[in-house]
């Protein structure tokens, strides 16, 4: 049995050469007790590892691992190292190094991340005070660190290259790292000192205080980042409590004093914001002329024409669609091609009198793409559709009906602002946008694409069904037994042409 026991300066180097003997003596890892003791001046015990036995090949990965693990201050990291450069003998590098389901490899990578997470708080957290006498050639500084690890060795260069211009020690339990006259080297660790107050150091806590946005507090990540271990030897830290405290009065007080937009600019985001707004200022009489010459999306370019609404100028119920047809683009009429035949077939089944109703839709122009000589329905975008809400709210306002039949879900969007699930919703009563009821139903061109004859039945008969409830408000003498629901809709919310 081999007993050995490194020293806590120059750690690698110890264990990289007593691992190299063993495993160039196949000594194999259940022979070997590693020892960590910090005060330990010899690198081996009594027993020597053999020298016999020839070179060794290590993977450089392995190298690089080793050089962070070591410094861990799990006692079992030498003969972690060991067992596993044991079987790095057997099983090809690449095999081995890259299979993150090897428990002993994983083991040693967190032990690694834990390593180079001490190392980069020991490089943020410790705090240097002067005390080297004025006017000396090189100022000297020291700090007091307590690491989770033993970090100081390998990150003592990061120290060297950032204050090269002056001595500095810094002193922890384990090892303390000094560097004076350009020169680093490494001693045993010491007590906690009694260093003075630095004179800089009322500065940096008003600049730390200072740099503190309290509005984008979130103490959990500030406590991840700077865990409160550490602020016992930070000056900085007495004064977080209260600056967390104080966080939710200074944000409001920032939130008070931001600056506001200057007036002009002020006055462009309110016409932008204006010129989005569906709003038609102009009188009724004025909107047919102003649909026709709509030029508020890309649809007016290749369609024929806009498609005006038509019927009595106050109708008590409006039926809106979702965008013309062919046949609609041809003859600037709603509702003329086969899906206006089916609604009429309908509407006459349900003695829905359709010269008794405002017909129109929700986009006034015929989207399509062509393929060859036939021009082929698109479905318009949300886009499209809140251009031409613009047209659609005028002719609400307009007519103000006491309730709108939307049929499709382009319809839906545009008088509700949803489109999803219209199936559930069909035959249901929401309030719309413009705060009256709006009926969902079917788009009469849906039923025209039902190719299964019993589901395109029972589609036209819920189609049927939705034409006679909304007949109510046309000829409430023949309202039928299942338009009760609707009528108290209407009698929770008052009429829009009350005055």
């Amino acid at each position: 049995m081999h007993r050995v026991t490194l020293p806590p300066i120059g750690t690698f180097r110890a264990w990289r050469d007593a691992a190299r003997s063993f495993l160039a003596g196949n000594v194999p890892p259940e022979q070997i007790l590693w020892g960590d003791h910090a005060t330990a001046p010899d690198l081996l015990s009594d027993d020597s590892p053999p020298t016999d036995g020839g070179a060794v090949s290590v993977p450089r990965n392995f190298i690089q691992m080793a050089e962070t693990v070591v410094w861990h201050s799990d006692p079992e990291r030498f003969a972690l190292l060991y067992a596993f450069l044991w079987r790095l003998r057997e099983t090809p590098h690449k095999n081995l190094m890259a299979d993150r389901g090897d428990r002993d490899l994983a083991r040693l990578r967190r032990m690694e991340k834990n390593v180079r997470r001490c190392q980069h708080k020991m490089k943020a957290f410790v705090r240097f005070r002067e005390i080297g006498r004025p006017g000396a050639a090189r100022r000297s500084f020291a700090a007091w660190f307590e690491p989770t690890h033993h970090t100081v060795e390998p990150t003592a260069d990061f120290f060297v290259r950032r204050f090269g211009d002056m001595d500095w020690r810094i002193l922890t339990p384990d090892v303390s790292a000094v560097f004076e006259q350009g020169k680093l080297s490494f001693s045993e660790g010491y007590d906690k000192p009694d260093l003075p107050e630095d004179a800089s150091e009322a500065l940096w806590i008003t600049y730390f205080q200072n740099i503190f946005n309290p509005a984008r507090l979130k103490v959990q990540a500030m406590q991840s980042e700077m865990p409160k271990k550490y602020w016992k030897n930070l000056p900085e830290a007495a004064y977080i409590p209260q600056m967390i405290a104080d966080a939710p009065m200074r944000a409001r007080a920032m939130a008070e004093a931001a600056p506001t937009l200057p007036p002009a600019r002020v006055e462009q985001l309110k016409a932008q914001l204006a010129s989005c707004k569906s709003a038609w200022s102009g009188s009724s009489e004025a909107l047919p002329k102003a649909i026709r010459s709509c030029t508020r999306c890309p649809l007016h370019c290749n369609a024929t024409q806009a498609v005006l609404g038509e019927g009595p100028a106050q109708a008590d119920l409006m039926i809106v669609g979702e965008q013309p047809g062919e046949m609609e683009d041809l003859s600037g009429r709603p509702f003329v091609g086969p899906a206006g035949q089916l609604f009429d077939q309908a509407a006459a089944k349900a003695e829905l009198d359709r010269e008794t109703a405002y017909v129109t839709n929700a986009v006034k122009h015929f989207k399509f793409s062509v393929r060859g000589k036939r021009r082929i329905h698109q479905r318009p975008d949300v886009s499209e559709i809140e251009h031409c809400r613009w047209w659609l709210d005028a002719e609400i306002a307009t007519v103000r009906p006491k309730l709108i039949l939307a049929m499709g879900a382009t319809a839906a969007r545009s008088l509700t602002g949803k489109e999803t699930g219209l199936h559930a919703r069909r035959g249901t009563i929401e309030t719309g946008r413009a705060g009256l009821p709006v009926l969902i139903t079917f788009h009469p061109a849906y039923l025209l694409r039902l190719s299964e004859p019993e589901v395109r039945k029972q589609a036209e008969a819920q189609f049927t069904q939705d034409l006679a409830l909304a007949a109510t408000f046309v000829a409430p003498d023949k309202a039928p037994a299942h338009s009760d629901h609707l009528q108290a809709f209407t009698q929770e919310a008052p009429s829009p042409r009350a005055p």
